[in-house]
């Protein structure tokens, strides 16, 4: 496969076509039947929304703009701007329309192809305020046939134009993608915007093709394999996974009818491969926790001994380790009773290889589906780096770090501990931004990640936090917020966790409830509610998390690095943290900075010793209106645990100039 780094996106198009034409590209659900399209069709299709788009004006270096859910017609528009040497920006698909106006200008956006009506009533609420959007084309009709618009067209005729107009120029398509370059910029995908406004990140063929092709390697991926897409298309997991790899391997790409039926196509499909954010397989846990609370009481009782029993030796069967006659014979069992059923009802059936990426994962989260047998491991990267930086060997999975250094790829630490990149992924650059990228990316090429991390002796790289959110408390120990969320996010009652810590003498956390567990939970003792506030203020509910803060505290007690980081005092807070209140970001990552000065009142409360606190918040409602929503919030003391060997880790701590590079290990270098 090495031969396809030279290529790009378009080319392996034009070779899967050739080579497996009857294999299916892409399988859609569509009025809850699957249908399939072949590498033959899939060809076909691209040529011709590439040649409607040359029609209407699309050319070299123009930019197309992709906003909907997971679609064959829109990873199709992907390459089809490709091959006319344009760059595909896709958007989220749950970004309100004010959000897109930064990104579609910044951008230089003149083309759009969009999922359906609520796509396009957003761009055409905010039409006034773009600079270079002439065209949009849409896919579902649906609730658009009285709009009566020049710029707006559907994907349909597009596609008939360009049927016709390949019929014309026949030659046309051919010579278009035989002037694409591997060095040409393949998409341009938005950062997040934790701190400030998303920037663009170019990348090339060759950076997602290389990092693709190595990847794919890594676990022999084939064209027989099956992915379910259903997250973002903005996000480079995604575009990894659901087309890099894709397009490289020839594998099949499933997309789900919708975001309610996930699940169920999962269960239909059966992928081979998956990947998925910790936050999927924490929701996973939680659904599983709530079916068995509601299960008979000896087949809740096997659950939990089955469990118990996968703890502490499914991980070492995983990894083809040595344990004894009776463990063995034991697990066997219960994997006929228990863990097979529950791999098929999660639709993990069939998965030879699952991966989670986008945040740290919890190693409780991580072990639990490694204990039931399922080949999760951790895939470390950034938008900056096509999401391809560690991965995680078969029999070399470690529950607290990353990985080793991909192929292709190089890693340092700074002398501050910053984990540094070098290789393959690393991207050409923020789109019109040459000063950020001089500041993200250093003299000798390496891009400085934001993490701060260690290598163990094994050269595996340990993911502490995000450098920025590293910190100390006032007795100059380290603070390392995510570690201690992941922690409590293990539990199924607890959605999202925030911690607070830095230049204080103490540790405390806001927390939100899951209501669907808790609700269940609160319906099985009899506790009546009103709904989500009323809920999280509970007594009982109070208890239940306290329980599972003095479960996290005993854990981070036998913790030598973060002992002395235990939680004393916690709230719940009355509303859901959420994207539309910009304390999330759209990939669900916290917004620290704009948690703590919304919320400043509680975290003053939290430090003074109040035990109640009312607060007035401000929240976007789903019809667009703004409102409030005010409480009075309890809080709650905690018990922590004494340590008498506790090891404060500080910059010294970190390895100076460390490095690890694919070289070091036995397998051949890019």
């Amino acid at each position: 496969m090495s031969d396809l780094t030279d290529s790009t996106f378009p080319q392996l198009l034009l070779k899967h076509a050739s080579t497996i034409p009857y294999s299916c590209a892409y399988r859609e659900k569509y009025l809850g039947i699957w249908q399939e399209i072949t590498w033959a069709d899939n060809l076909q299709q691209i040529k011709n929304l590439a040649c409607g788009l040359a029609k209407n004006g699309f050319k070299r270096g123009m930019k197309l703009a992709i906003i909907g859910d997971n679609r064959p017609k829109l990873y199709q528009s992907m390459v089809a701007v490709q091959c006319l040497g344009g760059i595909p920006v896709p958007l989220y698909q749950d970004a309100v329309a004010a959000e897109m106006v930064h990104v579609l200008n910044d951008a230089e956006v003149s083309f759009a192809i969009v999922e359906d009506q609520e796509q396009v009533d957003k761009l055409l609420e905010i039409k006034e305020d773009l600079k270079f959007l002439t065209h949009i084309y849409y896919e579902d009709p649906k609730g658009l046939k009285d709009y009566d618009l020049q710029a707006l067209q559907s994907l349909e005729s597009l596609n008939e134009e360009g049927d016709k107009y390949d019929a014309l120029n026949s030659d046309f398509f051919m010579r278009e993608v035989g002037q694409c370059q591997t060095t040409d910029l393949s998409i341009i995908l938005y950062t997040s915007g934790t701190t400030g406004m998303p920037k663009g990140v170019a990348h090339t063929h060759a950076n997602f093709i290389r990092a693709g092709t190595q990847s794919t390697q890594f676990d022999q991926l084939k064209h027989t394999d099956n992915i379910l897409a259903y997250l973002p298309m903005a996000w480079v997991g995604d575009h990894l996974f659901s087309f890099a790899q894709a397009m490289v391997s020839g594998m099949t790409v499933n997309c789900p009818e919708s975001k309610e039926t996930v699940m169920s196509d999962m269960r239909e499909i059966g992928p081979t491969y998956y990947f998925a954010p910790p936050r999927i397989f924490e929701g996973l846990l939680t659904s599983v926790t709530i079916r068995m609370q509601d299960a008979s009481p000896f087949k809740r009782g096997l659950y939990e001994w089955a469990m118990k029993h996968a703890k502490k030796v499914g991980g070492d069967i995983l990894d083809k380790k040595s344990v004894t006659f009776w463990d063995r014979l034991l697990y066997t069992f219960y994997n006929f009773t228990i863990y097979a059923p529950l791999r098929n009802v999660l639709g993990m059936g069939r998965i030879r290889v699952a991966y989670t990426a986008g945040e740290a994962i919890g190693p409780d989260l991580f072990k639990f589906y490694r204990s039931m047998g399922i080949n999760l491991k951790q895939f470390y990267g950034q938008t900056e780096t096509c999401a391809y930086v560690c991965l995680q060997p078969d029999g070399q999975v470690k529950y607290n770090s990353v990985g080793i250094a991909a192929p292709g790829i190089e890693i340092k630490l700074s002398q501050d501990g910053e984990v540094l990149v070098r290789g393959i992924s690393v991207m050409r650059g923020y789109f019109n931004r040459p000063e950020e990228t001089q500041k993200a990316i250093d003299a000798e090429g390496f891009f400085h990640t934001g993490d701060a991390g260690a290598l163990d002796s094994d050269g595996h790289l340990r993911i502490i936090d995000r450098a920025k959110d590293v910190g100390k408390m006032v007795s100059g120990k380290l603070f390392a917020p995510k570690y201690i969320e992941n922690k409590l996010k293990f539990f199924p009652y607890i959605k999202e966790v925030v911690v607070f810590g830095h230049s204080r003498d103490a540790i405390t956390a806001f927390i939100n409830i899951d209501f669907e567990a808790i609700a269940n939970w609160a319906e099985r003792r009899h506790i009546s509610f009103a709904g989500y506030i009323d809920l999280a203020a509970q007594d009982q509910v109070y208890d239940l998390i306290a329980e599972c803060v003095n479960d996290v505290n005993k854990d981070l007690l036998a913790d030598e690095i973060l002992s002395h980081a235990q939680i004393s005092r916690f709230l719940i807070l009355h509303k859901e943290l959420d994207p539309d209140d910009d304390e999330l970001t759209r990939t669900r990552k916290v917004r620290r900075g704009f948690i703590a000065e919304k919320y400043a009142p509680l975290i003053e409360a939290l430090y003074t010793g109040k035990s109640e606190q009312f607060i007035e918040t401000k929240v976007k409602f789903e019809d667009g209106r703004d409102g409030l929503i005010s409480a009075t919030i309890k809080i709650k003391d905690t018990h922590t645990h004494l340590h008498s060997h506790s090891h404060s880790l500080s910059h010294s701590d970190f390895p100076q100039n460390s490095k690890m590079s694919f070289e070091d290990s036995n397998s051949p270098h890019l």
